[in-house]
């Protein structure tokens, strides 16, 4: 049966032009002015995706948004308006809103949103029609192991592996693309590893160094033509939280959230994390590794008794040389290291739009540094710079497959060379 699509809205032209469109694309549709009579309508008729405008003749939106997803909390709710502001849209999007929309109503962004609500819906309830997007605790998924069991640099430990005790979902915006996107995380049993599945297609990318297939500002995964930006917070909660088993199903990026791993950590905390019967492998460093990023650009990592980052990170002024040491352990990372914001320079704003990046800076979830210092933000540790970087590099070692056991030492580098690095460390063991 096709989806059905609750439209509520004040305005008759909205309710009638939009309900010939989606009727056009294949939708069936029901419309209402009436914020009370539209809670009836989904009551009775449960429809996949609503509609639903800001400013009702009966009642606020944002109230009805409340009221619905209260009723059922995977409600699919697409906010619009034609006198929003952008404290309106942050709040319906917090309140759970997949998406919001300013009139004029553009089709294009219509239909992408509808799209876009439909599969993150898909992702946390299910679907008949697609089996393939069901796994689940007794579902067991491919892994390719990296390095290969057997070799000196893996190791099982005493600690279990650990995974989520239920599914959740996050909604927020893509940092890089400036879309809405959907997120949902579901647990996966003992020795699955960790795993994204691209939404609505389905494809399986799994979380190691052979999906990466772009390290420009961010890290993207990659497999069959389907990609996963900006995975590097989301894994560095991950890597941090000890969680080894995971599914994540997400819509072409990890939401950017407040531009730290805080709110992933939070939400991981919240839904639970479980520890598993089989005993978690790590990669224990066994000699020095090296690579050079040219000029002053250098990065390490050597055997030690956990995982640690020593970063030394200058820019030109404001912002100068800061420097900061971590050792890896969660409830450590949640107060030091996990609060820190990813940042920009203006100055780096146009190389960023030639490249189709950073459409999803906002004023709130990144720290945007001018001539003269942050322009936008108060920081939340005098060097929160230096920390992010830390949170990268956590992040993005963990596509090395498993926890690592060493000491890395960073010296003015990025993304491009974390993922050099482990290169270098899986060459040479093999």
């Amino acid at each position: 049966m096709k989806p059905l699509v609750l439209i509520v809205d004040d305005e008759q032209g909205i309710l009638t032009t939009l309900s010939h469109v989606l009727e056009d694309e294949g939708f069936r549709t029901i419309t209402t002015r009436s914020g009370e009579e539209a809670l009836g309508l989904y009551r009775k008729r449960r429809p996949a995706v609503v509609f639903l405008d800001i400013w009702l003749p009966d009642r606020d939106g944002l109230e009805t948004l409340k009221t619905l997803r209260e009723m059922d909390p995977d409600a699919a709710v697409i906010m619009i308006s034609g006198h929003g502001t952008a404290p309106t849209a942050v709040t319906s999007i917090k309140m759970g809103a997949y998406d919001y929309l300013e009139k004029p109503l553009a089709y294009n962004k219509v239909l992408e949103a509808l799209n876009g609500a439909l599969a993150a819906r898909k992702a946390r309830v299910g679907s008949e029609a697609a089996p393939h997007l069901e796994f689940g605790k007794g579902t067991e998924v491919p892994r390719q192991y990296l390095p290969p069991p057997g070799l000196t640099l893996l190791q099982v430990t005493d600690t279990p592996q650990r995974t989520i005790r239920e599914g959740t979902v996050i909604y927020g915006l893509g940092l890089h693309s400036g879309n809405r996107t959907g997120m949902a995380m579901q647990p996966l049993p003992a020795n699955s590893g960790i795993h994204f599945l691209t939404l609505p297609k389905g494809t399986q990318i799994p979380a190691h160094l052979d999906s990466v297939a772009e390290t420009e500002y961010a890290t993207t995964l990659s497999r069959e033509g389907e990609s996963i930006r900006t995975v590097e917070h989301l894994l560095s909660a991950l890597h941090a939280l000890g969680i080894t088993n995971l599914l994540i199903k997400v819509h072409g990026e990890i939401p950017v959230l407040d531009g730290s791993a805080l709110s992933f950590c939070e939400r991981l905390t919240e839904v639970g994390i479980e520890d598993q019967s089989a005993p978690r492998r790590e990669v224990v460093i066994d000699r020095r590794y090296e690579v050079s990023g040219g000029g002053e650009k250098s990065l390490a990592i050597e055997p030690a008794e956990a995982f640690s980052v020593s970063y030394r990170l200058s820019y030109p002024p404001p912002l100068g040389e800061q420097f900061y040491e971590f050792t890896l352990s969660p409830g450590v990372f949640e107060r030091e290291i996990a609060p820190a914001r990813t940042f920009g320079f203006m100055r780096d704003l146009p190389m960023m739009n030639e490249l189709g990046l950073g459409s999803g800076g906002r004023l709130d979830n990144c720290i945007l540094v001018g001539e003269d210092g942050v322009i936008n933000t108060e920081l939340r540790f005098p060097d929160e710079f230096v920390r992010h970087k830390i949170l990268d590099v956590i992040g993005d070692f963990y596509l090395l497959g498993y926890p690592v056991r060493g000491k890395v030492t960073a010296n003015l580098t990025g993304h491009r060379d974390n993922i050099k690095l482990q290169r270098t460390i899986l060459g040479a063991s093999a």
